[in-house]
């Protein structure tokens, strides 16, 4: 250390705590997630959801604990890096969802497949709508890729933008003939995946399209019956303003505004079984305690 000043492995000089920053900046770029909220967690064969947690970007805690950094930026940081020798489709389909534009680019002017998919059937389409890159979704569209192709969740790259909640990638698939009521495995359309994630601009614009609004998932929820079990008050005015009917049942039987007081039922004999469990534990320790005396 020299003046405030450590020296580098390589002899140059570096201030105090700027290695400790890069590291802490590494780790959180790693971190990653697909918003899966609960109500479709739970719906997923465990080995699926794994899978599909490979995919995504920065965790919201990761993004909290970005504020408090220093962002240093290089002006080299904005330009594309040139592309030299073949891509393979491994990178062809990282690129794709981490947007790197260029490598995707040179996939597809070496006559790469548009349509290369990994074992889940996830296309590079699949990957860039949820990942909201624009420009690679545009590139991969003008190069023939499918927009109804299916992962083997029966999810399209439609459903996958709707996790993804830019409206206008959602857009570029609609005109390239996205069908905005197609179903997946589970029965959910975009509309039920775009309400679990909680992307109220994505509902308000497959509305304005005229999507089915009263369409039933596998367990007989409609979006309304997501919205309300979630929460997502914003979203249940846009539902009902919408049109969505709340005399609905799903299969076991319940309308939305049921469900809810179903919910704070069982919450309520949770709170009960708990309390019980509480009680019985202390009378227990009490007797133990009467015993060594």
């Amino acid at each position: 250390m020299m003046g405030g000043v450590l020296m580098s492995s390589r002899g140059t000089p570096c201030m105090a705590g700027h290695t400790s920053r890069h590291a802490l900046s590494r780790s959180l770029m790693e971190a990653s997630f697909v918003l899966f909220t609960q109500a479709e967690a739970r719906r997923i064969p465990a080995d699926l959801l794994q899978e599909m947690m490979n995919l995504g970007s920065e965790t919201p805690a990761g993004r909290s604990r970005r504020r408090w950094s220093v962002k240093r930026t290089s002006p080299w940081a904005s330009m594309p890096m040139p592309v030299f020798g073949p891509v393979d489709t491994e990178d062809f389909l990282s690129a794709a969802i981490q947007g790197r534009q260029p490598v995707v680019e040179k996939y597809l002017s070496d006559d790469g497949n548009p349509n290369a998919c990994d074992r889940l059937g996830r296309t590079a389409l699949h990957r860039a709508s949820m990942g909201g890159h624009l420009a690679v979704v545009c590139s991969l569209l003008d190069r023939g890729a499918d927009v109804q192709s299916t992962d083997r969740l029966g999810s399209r790259p439609v459903h996958w933008a709707c996790r993804g909640g830019r409206v206008e990638v959602i857009r570029a698939l609609t005109e390239r003939g996205g069908d905005l009521d197609a179903r997946d495995k589970l029965h959910s359309t975009p509309l039920h995946v775009a309400t679990r994630t909680g992307h109220g601009d994505i509902v308000e614009y497959l509305l304005s399209c005229g999507v089915r609004v009263n369409c039933r998932d596998r367990e007989g929820d409609t979006a309304l019956h997501d919205a309300v079990r979630l929460h997502r008050g914003a979203i249940v005015k846009l539902l009902i303003a919408a049109g969505a009917d709340t005399q609905i049942r799903n299969h076991e039987g319940l309308t939305a505004l049921e469900q809810v007081k179903q919910w704070h039922s069982d919450t309520m004999e949770i709170r009960q079984r708990v309390e019980q469990l509480r009680e019985a534990g202390q009378q227990a320790s009490d007797g133990r305690e009467a015993g060594e005396h």
